[in-house]
């Protein structure tokens, strides 16, 4: 029994092809160039078509060839019909973009080692940058919405995904440049112990605030943390006045603010206050593409 919505009777892409060819030459024998063709295939691919639809499309005599009402009817509708065919087997074709998503605390621009890594795969790869958490990160990732995000800490244990470190990033500490050990190369925590840390809130990232708050409560002398103030600039401004410190991973210290100065953390703070950096991945992942990246990163 036939199918209802499959009809049987339809023209070729060949014979719409050619019809539409001669539309817009208004002439067989430069239509059957533009295509290709001799001109008598092209007159036996039109005949068939006029026989489908049980009407003539053309009137032709030895001067001019123009087109019947009809073939005019079905210009008007198989054209764009054929430009929609064409763009949905160049879309369905292509290869499928990776969406990768990136945990906002880090410029991962700034870390050689990941971005020249994923630089090789630029032309398969669609980044996200939006304002995302890890958190967040990864529940898009179960969705399907992501294929690989690149997160700071561990935020929770899925057995739906696969992690894999690939990067430590270290954190640096921003400090008055008027304050007793701007001269400094390296700074201890406890050194600007007497300005106040501006902090974030925990839900932004459990795991990495839980990371730096058990090694504060290791320090000889008791931190005093203010709310980190949304707007970066208006931090900075108030650091430069005096107002308080910051830690921020190196990655994003790569700028200048007056009265602001960067300083590297000595050895052992710099051991335990630091981002580790994550790839996850859902465990069933089968996408090449995708399998390649996780290897590039792997071998970091």
């Amino acid at each position: 029994m036939t199918t209802p919505y499959l009809p049987t009777r339809l023209p070729t892409i060949r014979q719409i092809q050619c019809f539409l060819a001669v539309c817009h030459e208004l002439n067989f024998r430069k239509a059957a160039e533009q295509l290709n063709l001799t001109q008598p295939p092209l007159t036996r691919q039109i005949q068939a078509l006029e026989d489908l639809i049980g009407q003539p499309l053309f009137l032709r005599n030895t001067h001019e060839v123009l087109l019947t009402t009809a073939g005019q009817e079905l210009l008007e509708k198989v054209e764009p019909l054929l430009d929609d065919l064409a763009e949905t087997i160049e879309l369905v074709s292509r290869p499928k973009k990776i969406k990768i998503g990136y945990t906002r605390f880090v410029n991962f621009e700034n870390i050689p080692a990941i971005f020249n890594q994923l630089t090789q795969f630029d032309a398969l790869i669609d980044s996200i940058h939006e304002n995302f958490t890890s958190q967040q990160l990864l529940q898009n990732l179960l969705k399907g919405k992501l294929d690989i995000v690149l997160i700071g800490e561990k935020v929770f244990i899925d057995d739906a995904v696969r992690f894999v470190k690939v990067y430590t990033e270290p954190l640096m500490l921003v400090i008055p440049s008027n304050h007793i050990v701007s001269k400094n190369q390296s700074v201890a925590l406890s050194e600007v112990a007497d300005l106040p840390l501006y902090w974030f809130s925990r839900n932004e990232n459990p795991a990495y605030y839980d990371k730096c708050e058990a090694y504060f409560q290791h320090l000889a002398v008791l931190l005093k943390k203010v709310a980190e103030p949304k707007d970066s600039i208006m931090m900075f401004d108030k650091i430069a006045k005096g107002r308080g410190i910051a830690l921020m991973p190196r990655s994003v210290c790569n700028f200048q603010q007056p009265g602001c100065c960067w300083k590297t953390l000595t050895n052992e703070d710099n051991e335990h206050l630091n981002i580790d950096i994550y790839m996850a991945v859902r465990c069933n992942e089968k996408n090449a593409a995708v399998l390649d990246i996780i290897e590039s990163l792997t071998s970091l």
